[in-house]
């Protein structure tokens, strides 16, 4: 298509264009030879510079702005209409034509202020005072659309005064609110009035603190005391879009806006914020009869944008990369953190493109802000045409199916909340009254209601209930009831509930938390299914309640971890905090619960056996000290070296891959490094290591942590050299520090030196030995845990008694001590069922013993894995539970040591 017929074409659907090139045919021809362009920044000001215009004159640059406005509309309308440009492009079009036309209008003002009154200067330093255009809306997302009006907001650092020198000498001083407030009505004026050349763009300014009360121009202190006294909920939503169009000190700008539009915390309560936010609009538009209004009514543009910025509210200030503007990438990242699901967003955006080129088409016509379906026949059909329709119906056949995707996820975000049941609610409403209590709770199916209904006539005359803000007493009013009816249907509802009003009352000061399960019911039953399930769960959960939101993905708690990608995230997401210690650390620790809590989840929904679970925690724990070790290196002053060769062993729970949810971490520090001051270093990196993991900080713990096991143990140094390692593993260390170290590995760190501790612990596993003295040495060794740890129930104790783990595990390092200079393949690090596999393999157990044994190691670890679950005490349970474990256990024991694993010298 030439450019003449492309022109035709758009004058038919735009009686805006018509009108225009009528007007003002040298616009036509610059149309025809710049069609192909695309509307950059330079060719807008190359545009604006064929229209020349002298300081001072404002007159020309009124018209030499409207004339821009006029070409940039008539070139993106014929681009658009003809199919030469997307919607990206139409929109970045026109908010580069609002950035420009905005800093000329303000370079241009500015510039006749100073000659009148000189520069305004800061109160601080004296410095020149910038003036701070903020586009908000549609102009600050880069989203503009073609017959917008701006939303602005005029800022400036420091008061102050200008100092008076003018270019003809000394002149008049004001101060900077007068002189800031002056440029702001040029600014508008320059823009906003209609003159014979028309208009550039309608400035409306209602945005700004104080709204049409307000000043027009506010300095940083006025905007930081209005967010923190003022600042309402709609004006958080009203200022993610906010971004700086002229002026500098934008990064103090955004210290101010971030903290006040972004959490720390997960805000939930910003969903039934911008619930009433929408309500009021829905109000509107019902009151005005506009219903045909595609960016205000049901289904429309602002639906699609509440969806996206509702959740930027929630989790921008614990994820940065939410804090971005452009609708569109922001659903990209919600659907990329699983927020919301591909399917969700692909219909969302879809309609979003369809509704903003409907938009479009519809301010095409009359160059007029509508967003109103035309009630004319002929209009309507020039809409259709112009979407690509044959006929109208068509039209809002597609139109209906878009707004019907739109307003369906509108409601699965913001839709009311569900009314809880009447029964638990009366319970609730008369908790005090605890016979009448106990009795309804009984009739809901709670069995030993008594203690229930104590503990809610606790929960709701006590004085932390009493003392909530109203807010957070009407939401605990409404979540009671819904826990009780949740718990209702799990297996032991009574302890469940008891739990569950533990939980509800330790977050009951914090409005976020609370919110979170208000707005998401789906969150509580997966909460009761949770604490139902394991008692430790539900103190998991009382010590990290931001793990609540892990419960709004389901795919969240049944994906396989990916170690990697997590660690790749993990380390990203630390590199935004630049060298903020605490921040990283937190954000570690929060990351660490979260995964913990996912494999917790299918733990207890039983897709995880105990040795997959113990693999994944383990490496969890890998991944964390690798990322660990790297962060206390580069924070560590007077380093000798960039790289340190310098490496984390795991011992014991972690060695050996079977880390629980509440293991330690045994580990001990090697280095190799010839450097004078490698000691030292090594030991302070080793120490600020061991502090980073086991702080206390506002998100609890990382792991505590065991140092013992190293040379010479709590006597020793904290870090020993490779070589003074093998010196000592080769001439001084005791059985069962080579027990030990059969389960020993490199975990993090320097890998070169990962491998020589490797050979070493080969090399000493696999040293000949008089298998005589060592079975007398491993004897003596259990003989004194077994005394330490004495059992007087009638109880089987799973790890210690006789037949339990550690007699399985004795077995299986005397092995490897015994016969490893025969049998090197028994020095993997392999885990003790697959070690007693190679034993029967070589022929130093029956097969059949070991398979038993092997069996009975995992049904025993399954079986205490269980008790702890639920906060068992000890791992203790009816010997006649265990028969055939302990009996299978305590063959492989008698066979190696030749006594009887029950025997009153063993037992």
């Amino acid at each position: 298509m030439d450019a003449s017929a492309a022109i035709e074409h758009a004058c038919r659907h735009s009686r805006y264009l018509t009108r225009l090139l009528a007007a003002r045919p040298e616009t036509a021809e610059a149309l025809a030879t710049t069609l192909q362009a695309h509307a950059s920044a330079a060719v807008l000001e190359e545009w604006l510079s064929e229209t020349p215009f002298d300081q001072g004159d404002e007159a020309a640059l009124k018209s030499a702005l409207r004339r821009l406005r006029a070409r940039t509309m008539a070139h993106l309308i014929v681009r658009d209409l003809n199919g030469l440009a997307d919607l990206d492009e139409v929109t970045e079009g026109m908010t580069l034509l609002a950035e420009l036309t905005a800093r000329v209008a303000a370079d241009q003002a500015r510039t006749a202020l100073v000659e009148r009154f000189g520069e305004p200067r800061g109160e601080t330093d004296n410095a020149v005072q910038p003036f701070i255009c903020i586009g908000m809306g549609k102009l600050g997302g880069r989203e503009l659309n073609v017959s917008s009006d701006v939303d602005f907001i005029f800022i400036y650092p420091e008061a102050g005064e200008t100092d008076g020198e003018t270019p003809t000498g000394p002149g008049k001083r004001i101060d900077n609110f007068d002189f800031f407030n002056r440029l702001g009505r040029k600014v508008i004026e320059l823009l906003a009035e209609v003159t014979a050349d028309g208009f550039v763009f309608r400035v409306d300014m209602r945005l700004r603190p104080n709204g049409d009360s307000g000043p027009l121009a506010a300095s940083f202190d006025m905007l930081e005391n209005y967010f923190v006294t003022q600042g309402r909920e709609w004006e958080r939503y009203a200022w993610i879009k906010a971004r700086a169009l002229t002026g500098g000190r934008h990064d103090e700008l955004e210290a101010l806006r971030k903290p006040f539009v972004f959490r720390k915390y997960l805000d939930f309560g910003a969903i039934n914020a911008m619930r009433d936010l929408h309500a009021q609009i829905r109000r509107e538009v019902a009151r005005r009869d506009m219903a045909d209004n595609i960016k205000l009514g049901p289904g429309g543009i602002r639906e699609i944008e509440f969806i996206a910025q509702v959740f930027q509210l929630i989790r921008g200030g614990r994820e940065s990369a939410l804090q971005i503007r452009p609708t569109q990438k922001v659903l990209d990242r919600l659907e990329m953190r699983g927020v919301l699901t591909t399917e969700t967003v692909g219909q969302l955006q879809s309609a979003y493109v369809f509704l903003r080129r409907l938009e479009h088409r519809l301010q095409y016509v009359e160059d007029a802000q509508t967003h109103k379906l035309p009630g004319s026949a002929e209009d309507q059909a020039l809409i259709a045409s112009a979407m690509g329709f044959d006929d109208y119906p068509t039209l809002l056949a597609e139109l209906d199916r878009h707004r019907g995707h739109v307003s369906r996820h509108f409601e699965a975000v913001f839709g009311a909340q569900e009314a809880d049941a009447p029964k638990p609610r009366a319970i609730w409403q008369d908790a005090e009254r605890t016979d009448e209590c106990h009795s309804a709770l009984s009739g809901m199916g709670f069995t030993d209601a008594e203690d229930l209904a104590h503990r809610l006539a606790a929960f709701k005359s006590g004085s932390r209930y009493r003392q909530l803000p109203d807010k957070s007493r009407t939401r605990v009013d409404v979540l009671v009831p819904k826990l009780l009816d949740a718990c209702a249907g799990t297996p032991n509802p009574t302890a469940t509930a008891l739990r569950g009003l533990d939980l509800l009352e330790s977050i009951s000061r914090r409005a976020a938390y609370l919110a979170l399960l208000a707005e998401f019911p789906q969150a509580l039953g997966q909460v009761a299914r949770l604490i139902g399930a394991s008692s430790w769960a539900a103190g998991y959960l009382v010590r990290h309640p931001i793990l609540l939101d892990e419960l709004l993905d389901a795919r969240l708690l049944t994906a396989e971890p990916d170690w990697p990608a997590f660690e790749t995230a993990l380390r990203a997401q630390l590199e935004e905090l630049g060298d903020d210690t605490e921040r990283q650390m937190d954000t570690m620790r929060d990351a660490h619960h979260a995964q913990v809590f996912r494999l917790l989840a299918r733990d207890l929904a039983g897709e995880l056996s105990v040795e997959h679970l113990s693999d994944h925690l383990s490496a969890l724990a890998d991944v964390m000290l690798r990322v660990t070790l790297d962060y206390c290196w580069r924070k560590l002053n007077r380093r000798h070296c960039e790289v340190p060769r310098f490496a984390v062993i795991a011992y014991g729970k972690l060695g050996g891959k079977e880390l629980g949810y509440a293991s330690d971490l045994d580990v001990i520090f090697l280095f190799d490094d010839p450097h004078e001051s490698a000691p030292e270093t090594y030991a302070r990196l080793a120490q600020r290591l061991l502090t980073w993991l086991s702080s206390h900080t506002s998100a609890g713990i990382l792991f505590e942590t065991d140092t013992r096991l190293r040379p010479n143990g709590e006597s020793g140094l904290l870090v020993s050299s490779v070589e003074a390692f093998r010196d000592y593993q080769q001439k001084s260390a005791w059985v069962w520090e080579h027990q030990a170290l059969t389960r020993a590995r490199f975990s993090a760190g320097d890998s070169a030196v990962g491998e020589q501790f490797e050979a070493i612990r080969c090399e000493v596993l696999m040293s000949p030995r008089d298998i005589d003295t060592l079975r007398r040495e491993v004897l003596d060794m259990r003989h004194k845990m077994r005394d330490g740890h004495s059992n007087k129930s009638a109880l089987f104790d799973i790890k210690h008694d006789a037949g339990g783990l550690i007699d399985l595990e004795f077995a299986v390092q005397y092995l490897v001590l015994a016969y490893s200079h025969t049998y090197p393949e028994l020095t993997g690090n392999l885990g003790n069922i697959a070690l007693l596999r190679i034993a029967a393999q070589v022929g130093l157990l029956p097969a059949l013993d070991a398979v038993a044994a092997g069996n009975a190691y995992r049904s025993l670890r399954r079986l205490q894995h269980g008790l702890r679950l639920n906060d068992a005490p000890k791992a203790r349970v009816a010997p006649e539970e265990v028969t055939a474990e302990r009996a299978a256990i305590s063959a492989v024991w008698t066979r190696l040591f030749g006594e009887d694993a029950n025997s009153p010298g063993h037992a």
